[in-house]
């Protein structure tokens, strides 16, 4: 039986891959990702926030056994743990894979559950990018839904790009679209939306760090309210923890 030939190098195969979807849609895109043997093991990271409906109804249209991680840090609104189980039923999703952190971690770094008041990068590390980096070791491309209009270095984002730091494959099948393409989306489908969205929460995370946003406040205003602190640090640019784009002032 002849041996298969070695996959090109990643940013080889992300070239190739751009240049056969420059002119496609998001769920074209997504289509390529998930069927093309160039991208190899891949999986959708979800938060099951306030747009994640999105990408999980186009998976669930194109191979719903493909695997959701869902990060729960243990301090999600209870409206966000109904969501994620309404809409992995709606949808027939049948891998989702809950990711959080290690009860030993948990224990030695935040036994009384306040290190998100002292210390919210570490809070964050310890119950979201780090049980994220560690469940996606297993994968060799992750599915985003980042988008240019967030702006900085995602304004020039391809669908496809290396990450140099792991080697793998990070996909954003939303890079081209617009704000009000998401609402959209969702009307169009009558795909059901988090209900602290109605409450004033357009962006949604933990509990104790998300407030609802008020008239004229930058979407994102309610996260890590009062901080410096602008994201996660899921995303890495150039080695760098990327905390997202600065936000816009009130108009």
């Amino acid at each position: 039986m002849p041996l298969e030939a070695p996959l090109p190098p990643v940013a080889e195969r992300v070239a190739t891959l751009n240049a056969a979807t420059r002119h496609h849609g998001a769920i074209s895109v997504l289509e390529k990702a998930v069927t093309d043997p160039g991208v190899g093991r891949l999986a959708l990271v979800s938060s099951f926030g306030a747009e994640s409906v999105v990408l999980l109804h186009m998976i669930s249209v194109i191979d719903r056994t493909t695997p959701v991680l869902f990060i729960d840090t243990e301090m999600l609104f209870d409206e966000t743990l109904a969501y994620q189980a309404e809409v992995a039923e709606k949808l027939g999703l049948t891998d989702i894979r809950r990711i959080g952190p290690a009860r030993a971690d948990l224990l030695a770094q935040d036994a009384e559950g306040v290190l998100h008041v002292h210390d919210p990068d570490a809070c964050c590390t310890l119950r979201k990018s780090g049980p994220l980096q560690t469940a996606l070791d297993g994968f060799d491309a992750w599915i985003t839904g980042r988008k240019r209009y967030q702006g900085g270095q995602r304004a020039t984002l391809e669908f496809f790009e290396e990450e140099p730091e792991t080697g793998r494959i990070k996909i954003n099948p939303l890079a081209r679209w617009a704000r009000e393409d998401t609402a959209e989306y969702i009307a169009q489908n009558r795909l059901p939306r988090h209900p602290l969205v109605a409450k004033g929460y357009p962006s949604i995370g933990c509990a104790p760090c998300t407030s609802p946003v008020g008239a004229g406040e930058d979407e994102r205003a309610g996260r890590w309210r009062d901080t410096d602190k602008e994201e996660c640090g899921i995303h890495f640019e150039n080695g760098k923890i990327v905390r997202g784009p600065k936000r816009r002032a009130a108009a």
